[in-house]
Parts: C-alpha cells; structure tokens; sequence
C-alpha cells in the first residue's frame, strides 16, 4: 500500500510512559518512524516531542488511534504531512534582502512554504514580488489610516488562508489584537543590538560604539515588542576597520539566513512554544 510520511508534533506535562504511549500507537498502524526527537524541560515541566513516521493511515486514521493518547496525557499536538508547504504572506517596507532570500529559497532550494503574497507598506518591492511571480498587495500605512491597513491585512490572510506571516524587515509594529489572533504564526528578524541602538541608524550608532559582533535575531511576534520567543539567532565579528557600510552590508546577510533558517524550521514543524521560550529540534 501506498504509505504517506506524517509529522506529529506534541506537547504535554511530563511524566513516564509518553513515548512509549506514542510509540505504540505508530506501532499498531504498522508505521515506521523515520526521525524521533524528544525534549523534557525542568524548568517548566512539560514534555515535549516530534517525530516522522511513514504509515498507510491516512489523517482521519491516525487522528483516531491518537486520540486516546493526546487525552490521557493532556496533549497539545499537530499532525501535519511531511513536505507541505505551508500557505505563506511576506510583509515587507523598503528593505530587499530578506524578501529576495526567501523567494530564491522557495524555488531553488526547496524551502517549504507557499507564498501567496507579499504586501508591501511601500511599492519599493514590488518588482521583486512580481519577478518571482508573487501578487503584490500596496497596504500604505500611517498614523491615520494603521487602523484600516491591519483590517486589510486580516482580510488578506483570511482570503488567501495564510498559516505563517513573515515580517521580512516590514518596519511596523503589529498591534497587541493582532498578536494574539496569530499567536505562534508570525515570525520577524531584527538586529541582535536591542535593547541598545534602538531607533534610527543602529548601525551608525553601532560603528560609533566600536561594536566587535554583528547579529540577527528571528522570533515570533507577541505584543511585547521584538520580545517574542527567540527562535534562532546568528552573529559575524567585526573589527575596526569596518566601516559603516560593511556593518549594513554583514547585518543584512546575518539577517537573511537567521531568517530563513527560522521561516524553515518553523514550516517543517520543528518549533514548538515553551511559553516564551521555544524549543527547536534541529
């Protein structure tokens, strides 16, 4: 028979027999697990695993047979086929790098998403998008109107049935509502000097600082600003004789691959939420 490789993901409060529990149920429907990864977190008590399985059940199947498990345990779980690309919107300001990475990455090295769309607060991108093929949505933003562009961008992911927005160097701040309605689906990328540099020109207040290391860090949106649980990070050293621009040009290109290794792990459903910690199985 046919047989489909699934990935479950789950979480739940720690105690003996979980794997074992699982493992079984995988067992019985004569499936083969391909890749186990489990993690038990002291410090909050809770469990949590991934694992890859190639099995002939279909969805309605394994959801059957688990469901005794993921009750008895208390779990929250996801089950999801492996290689889907999930349904992806990019929100981007003026700022190429990021977008032009993950578009290149989508078609040439098989990064698993879908992008649907990128929406653009100005129409600087718009050519990129339209290059790769991608619809290109002008949502203009100001103090008057951030009202009606955050309704357009709801309307935007309920239309095109978004699972993951990126916030690819998109300079505005998601408001506390939104947040929450897409807790855990929203992944930005910002340089690592926060909470020092903030405002305009980090990397000119960087340079005059005599920073020696150039980072970027990936997480998901909450409405704690750029707080959200960190999902990776990366650094480049510098010296002296770095000028201002090398230090945009190594930030941009730190940037972009913090970003992409977060977008992919995230769609390969390696990244499950530890309250405001995440743990990612590599």
């Amino acid at each position: 028979m046919a047989t489909t490789e699934w990935i479950l993901t789950l979480s739940c409060p720690d105690r003996p027999g979980i794997v074992h529990a699982v493992a079984g149920v995988l067992a019985d429907l004569d499936g083969n697990i391909t890749e186990s990864q489990q993690f038990g977190d002291p410090a909050s008590g809770l469990f949590f695993m991934r694992v890859q399985v190639e099995a002939a059940a279909d969805r309605a199947q394994l959801v059957s047979a688990l469901e005794p498990v993921t009750q008895r345990f208390g779990m929250s779980w996801g089950l999801d086929v492996v290689g889907r690309r999930q349904r992806t919107l990019v929100l981007v300001s003026k700022a190429p790098h990021c977008l032009v990475d993950l578009l290149y990455r989508e078609r040439y090295q098989d990064m698993p998403v879908d992008v649907v769309g990128v929406v653009g607060n100005h129409r600087d991108l718009e050519e990129i998008a339209e290059f790769y093929g991608k619809p290109f949505h002008h949502v203009p933003v100001t103090q008057d109107t951030k009202a009606q562009a955050e309704a357009r961008l709801r309307e935007l992911v309920a239309e095109l049935d978004v699972e993951l927005v990126v916030l690819a160097r998109y300079m505005q701040i998601l408001s506390d509502e939104l947040c929450r309605d897409l807790s855990g689906q929203v992944i930005n990328i910002h340089h690592s000097f926060l909470p020092s540099f903030k405002g305009a020109r980090p990397y000119a207040q960087a340079y005059d600082r005599g920073v020696k290391l150039i980072g970027a860090t990936s997480h998901y949106v909450t409405g704690d600003l750029d707080e959200g649980p960190i999902i990776e990070q990366d650094v480049e050293r510098v010296d002296h004789s770095r000028a201002v621009a090398d230090l945009v040009a190594l930030g941009e290109d730190v940037e972009r691959r913090t970003l992409a290794r977060a977008v992919r792990w995230h769609a390969e459903h390696r990244v499950l939420l530890d309250d405001h910690r995440t743990v990612v199985f590599h």
